[in-house]
């Protein structure tokens, strides 16, 4: 028995039976559809000049820490790094992550380190970002020309930057070797050798109590998240440095 080539034809179909154009219609309606379903849930981009956080940071719908690791560039380094001082450029990392700031939103923060604590800065500023403690700005020191004057005026959190100490110029700052970090140094000031206090503006910050957003306290998130990967807080110094930890208590 011989079976004719082709399509059916209308005749010979069951009735009631789908053709194979409606069959196909339905098929790309129901792509259609999970498509737009998928799109629905995985979150915008934010358009270009817009105030939300750079490319590598987290949708704002479901925010995270989002940190990224990378080289640093040479144009980051053009005022804080010069020949003589004790950690080579090849031996930094630029730490890119977002932070929230004291608006309650969300922020793009940097910061230079040495290779060999990143696992320790990173785990420290995911508990600050679950804690939600607000940091005012954090950006390279390169950004106020290496001036730690400058950037404890501008309320910037920073790491790396080869000088010496403020308000004691005859030693080189822990902060040269990359392992000491400043935070919120407006709410947090520095009492140097000589009882001058930086940034001059913060007088009523070294009175510790009442508690006021972006102070670093004895019981709060930094102190416990720092000490727990055996960084040590200044804050206990005899001459007080609120806005300092070091990986080596220095």
């Amino acid at each position: 028995m011989g079976f004719a080539s082709g399509p059916p034809t209308t005749a010979g179909r069951l009735r009631g039976a789908p053709t194979y154009t409606t069959a196909l219609s339905r098929l790309l309606l129901v792509s259609t559809l999970l498509l737009v379903l998928a799109a629905g849930s995985a979150g915008s981009v934010p358009p270009p000049g817009s105030d939300a956080p750079s490319a590598f940071f987290a949708r704002t719908d479901s925010p995270g820490l989002e940190a990224k690791v990378s080289a640093v560039p040479a144009t980051a380094l053009a005022t804080t790094y010069r020949p003589g001082c004790p950690v080579p450029p090849e031996r930094l990392r630029l730490i890119q992550m977002n932070h929230w700031g004291f608006d309650g939103k969300l922020h793009a923060g940097e910061l230079v380190v040495r290779d060999e604590v990143v696992r320790d800065v990173l785990s420290v500023f995911e508990r600050a970002f679950e804690e939600r403690f607000p940091i005012r700005r954090m950006q390279v020191a390169d950004r106020y020309q290496g001036s730690d004057a400058r950037a404890m005026a501008a309320d910037n959190t920073s790491a790396f930057n080869c000088r010496p100490v403020t308000g004691d110029p005859g030693r080189l700052s822990r902060h040269s070797w990359g392992d000491a970090i400043d935070v919120n140094p407006s709410e947090n000031p520095y009492v140097d050798v000589g009882g001058r206090v930086h940034p001059a503006a913060s007088d009523a910050y070294l009175d510790r109590d009442p508690l006021r957003p972006g102070m670093v306290h004895t019981d709060g998130p930094l102190v416990k998240a720092f000490a727990e990967v055996g960084w040590e807080w200044g804050g206990t110094w005899s001459n007080p440095d609120y806005q300092h930890f070091s990986a080596t208590g220095r």
